[in-house]
């Protein structure tokens, strides 16, 4: 399933389209994931995760992977 490994987010299935006549058509709207490797100090290996844009940036933010997955408990060693 498309979802992101470290925040758990999902594609949104409740959009809508309008359209120039004013109809309205179902669409999903994806989560943007994109396959990352990081560097992990506690397992010293790196570990690929597939994760959102925003999961980066919330790794970036935190410094580190591991600061990351404890404060959304991931296990990273099954990555």
């Amino acid at each position: 399933a498309r979802v992101c490994d470290l925040l758990g987010k999902k594609p949104n299935r409740q959009a809508r389209v309008v359209t120039f006549s004013h109809k309205r058509i179902k669409k999903v709207q994806e989560v943007n994931l994109q396959w990352k490797r990081f560097f992990s100090d506690d397992l010293n290996r790196n570990v690929r995760l597939r994760v959102s844009t925003k999961g980066i940036k919330t790794v970036t933010k935190m410094g580190g992977i591991d600061a990351a997955a404890k404060k959304f408990e991931v296990d990273l060693s099954k990555f």
